[in-house]
Order: C-alpha cells, then structure tokens, then sequence
C-alpha cells in the first residue's frame, strides 16, 4: 500500500470524501456505531476520525480530519506509514440533496455561482481552522485537502488561502466548480447574487461575516497592483502550490477546467479580475472523458475510486484555473525556470 502510486492515492482519497457524504447520512438516519457506514470508508485504509467539521447553521457535517491510526495498524503488523500516505486528511463533501442540509448547500453553491467565492461561508472559517491546525501539528508536507464538487470549491479556495501564507498541502479536488467563469454567462452570477440576497432574507440574520468577498477582491487587486511596481517581490515564494484536479468532460460543472488560456470576450470583459499570468499559473489536471455521459454519473464521486480509469494528464494554460490561481503565480518568465511537476 503505497500512495506514491498517483491512481492508489486518488482511490484513497475519493473513499475519505465519500466517508464524509456519509457521516452526515448516517448523523441524519440515526445510525448507531454499530450501524455506521461511514467508518469502513476509513479504517480499511488505517485511518482513524479525529474530528468532524460541523456548520453552526445547522448541525449538519460538512467536512472531517483523518489521521493516521498507528495503532490500528501496527495490529495489522504494518509497522511503517506508507510511502507518500499523509498523516493527516482534510476531506470537504459537496451538496447533498437531502431535506436537513440541502438550504445551506444551496446558499454556498449560489454564493459561489454569484461571487467564485467561498470566503464569505462559515464552512470557509471552519475548513481554513482545522487546515491550518493539522498543518502546524504535522507540517504541511504531511497533511492533504481534499473535497468534491462544492467540496472541491471550498479545498480549492481554503488551500490557496494558507498557500498565500506560504503554507503549502496537497490538495486534490474532485469535479470543482467552474459554472459562473467557465460559461461566460455574465448574467448568471448576477442572477445568482439576487437569488442569494433573496434566500439570506428568508434565513435568521447571523453574524456571518459577508464583507470577505469584497474582502478578496480588493487583496487580489493589491497583489496585482504591487506586483506590477515590485515585481516577484510581491508573490515570493507563492509559486510552489500545485493542486491536483480531477474533471470529467461530460460533467458542465467542471468540464471547461480543460479549456486552453486564451483572447476570449470574457477575458476582454474581465480585465481585472483575469490579468497577465505569464502561462505560469499550474495544476495538474487529470482529465477523464468516456465519450457522452449522463451529469449525474460524470459528476459523481464513485468513478473515482476506480482503478482501472483512462486519465489524461495535461497540465496547461487553462483559462480557469489561471482565474482561480493568478495571486499565486505572478513571477516574471525571467523568473521561472520550468513548470511544477
């Protein structure tokens, strides 16, 4: 069992991230710890539940820290942690269509719908809490993030956060968001905010902190602003979070992560927020395309605990990600050598 093998580890992972959908699912049916299904998604790979990551607004488990269980298996006579397997996993579920969550789901998904932004969410707060714990605990070389579809969303934005502190973990996101940037349908997100507006004034006021998205905004247009007078000295040493993405083709929640960077009419309309990159914004993008799929089953997180998947590996000028990472990457090409691996 050794998760430098790139296919065992994404196997790995997408079991933690279903662990999670379940942990709810079982919180939500009563289940007792006999009757638990969450806890095999887990222990089979020697990992033991340290914490549960729970949305205030109400109760429901959104995310959740495993480590690894030295115990469990030293009883299984595996004396040593495998190669390349983390000592800690933050792993983030994404909507579930059921009646004691799906009203908060939905508002973070119309919030990033209106906003590519998560920051605003207490389940931003929570994750980049217990992301940041781990790390310091174990050190960010031992510690991974991960989630799926809106999970993917909150990994993404929560990873970059600490990487802008120069904390780097693995990240690897499952069928990431990319509606509002990827179909440039401008009216949408504004649709989406007014529909956001509407659902907040329907809910009990909260103490919800909703200036971070403006927030975000204006620290990206400082970054760019700095570093078009100083150069690399604004971004130093921002230039080494890679994240792995995980996208199916037929899935149009991320398909269009595959997209190559170019001259459209949305980046004409979005100067300020796209702005020039230098082609060294990275990720490595795993693509799967099995020719024309029903959304559901390509937006699903079964088909990526599979070990026998056709993945493609390209890591490329993608429009997207260049949008998602660019405070990341604003080095000279002078500066940089060759792309992250």
């Amino acid at each position: 069992m050794y998760m430098k093998d790139t296919n065992y580890k994404r196997s790995v992972i997408a079991c933690f991230i279903q662990a999670v959908y379940l942990l709810e699912l079982d919180r939500q049916e009563n289940r007792t710890v006999e009757t638990a299904l969450a806890p095999k998604w887990w222990m089979t790979f020697k990992y033991k539940l340290t914490q549960t990551l729970i949305d205030e607004r109400d109760g429901s488990i959104f995310g959740a820290v495993l480590e690894w269980d030295q115990s469990a298996a030293l009883a299984d006579f595996v004396l040593i942690r495998p190669s390349g397997a983390p000592k800690a996993v933050l792993v983030l579920r994404g909507t579930l269509l059921k009646g004691p969550t799906i009203r908060r789901d939905i508002e973070d998904d119309l919030r990033f719908l209106a906003w590519e932004s998560l920051k605003g969410s207490v389940r931003f707060k929570g994750a980049l809490e217990a992301l940041r714990t781990v790390a310091e605990r174990y050190g960010s070389s031992n510690v991974c993030i991960a989630g799926h579809s809106l999970g993917a969303g909150f990994a993404l934005q929560v990873g970059k956060a600490l990487a802008k502190e120069g904390i780097y973990v693995d990240a690897h996101l499952f069928n990431p968001p990319s509606i509002s940037i990827a179909m440039s349908l401008r009216n949408i997100g504004e649709k989406a905010g007014f529909a956001w507006k509407r659902l907040k004034s329907m809910l009990p006021s909260s103490s919800e902190p909703q200036a971070d998205c403006d927030e975000e905004i204006k620290d990206n247009s400082l970054k760019s602003w700095l570093g078009n007078i100083y150069g690399d000295k604004a971004s130093m040493g921002l230039k080494q979070w890679v994240p792995h993405l995980y996208v199916n083709n037929s899935d149009y929640i991320c398909c269009h992560y595959t997209d190559p960077e170019g001259k459209t009419e949305e980046n004409e309309a979005n100067k300020e927020n796209t702005g020039p990159t230098n082609g060294q914004v990275a990720a490595k993008l795993f693509v799967m395309s099995k020719g024309k799929q029903k959304f559901l089953e390509a937006h699903g997180l079964e088909q990526w605990w599979s070990d026998d998947l056709d993945l493609q590996l390209a890591i490329n000028k993608s429009k997207l990600i260049s949008r998602q990472l660019k405070s990341l990457y604003s080095l000279p090409a002078s500066q940089v050598t060759k792309r992250p691996r």
